[in-house]
């Protein structure tokens, strides 16, 4: 594995052009709607041999339909079922919607499932409890989960729930710190609105935050530029640290 491994949340180019440029995505469909298996197996032929996708797991397991997000779910959530979905409910829709999730990541060789909760999911007894219920049901096999919370929660709270629960917490190195895991998984989302370009100092900032083995995925409207221009810069000091016999 290289060291540091760059990529985008989605495909910001044509499939073929990034496959020539990165060897990392984070497929994003899969949190909105799933695609079918018969297009991410596609995906997967299209990719060269060593190319890795890490998958988003849908929002049924980790959103309420109160979320805009819902929008592009493609159907409507009956009102007498809306409390059923959403925030690790411990209910059959919640794991079957993760067995949907299970079937893409497996189609892509997908190693890794990153499990992200709205700002809405807090740190309390009852969020606390439905995690340790749905990580708890699951078999993991060889996936490696990472969980990205959104919402307002001490630091204590995260590094037990991913101690006991074997997570990785993610977050944008240029804001937080991670608190617990052997991965290191780091989203940027490019601030409010995800409108913010990184400059050339936050760029080098991040280089020296990473740090180790490492995946970056970057989430804002110029990801693909700020995926690639961060890539270059990785791979300038790369050389700059052979060239001094390092």
């Amino acid at each position: 594995m290289e060291q540091v491994k760059v990529g985008c949340c989605g495909f910001p180019k044509g499939r073929r052009r990034y496959f020539s440029v990165f060897s990392l995505v984070e497929v994003q469909q899969t949190f909105y709607k799933p695609p079918a298996v018969d297009t991410v197996l596609k995906w997967r032929k299209e990719a060269p041999r060593d190319f890795e996708f890490t998958i988003k797991a849908w929002q049924l397991i980790t959103h309420p339909p109160s979320s805009p997000t819902y929008r592009k779910l493609g159907w409507r959530v009956p009102s007498e079922q809306v409390g059923r979905y959403g925030f690790f409910c411990p209910t059959d829709e919640v794991l079957q919607a993760w067995e949907k999730t299970k079937e893409i990541a497996l189609a892509l060789r997908a190693k890794v499932v990153v499990f992200q909760t709205p700002a809405s999911f807090t740190d309390c007894s009852r969020n606390i409890d439905n995690m340790k219920c749905f990580f708890r049901r699951l078999d993991r096999g060889d996936f490696l989960f990472v969980w990205e919370p959104r919402g307002d929660w001490d630091g204590n709270s995260i590094v037990s729930l991913c101690r006991e629960l074997e997570l990785s917490h993610c977050v944008d190195p240029l804001e937080k710190t991670p608190l617990y895991g052997e991965l290191k998984y780091f989203r940027l989302h490019g601030g409010r609105g995800y409108r913010h370009k990184y400059s050339e100092e936050e760029l080098q900032l991040l280089s020296r935050l990473v740090g180790g083995k490492a995946y970056v995925l970057f989430n804002n409207i110029s990801m693909y530029d700020d995926a690639l221009s961060f890539s270059n810069l990785l791979r300038a000091q790369s050389g700059k640290l052979s060239q001094a016999g390092l």
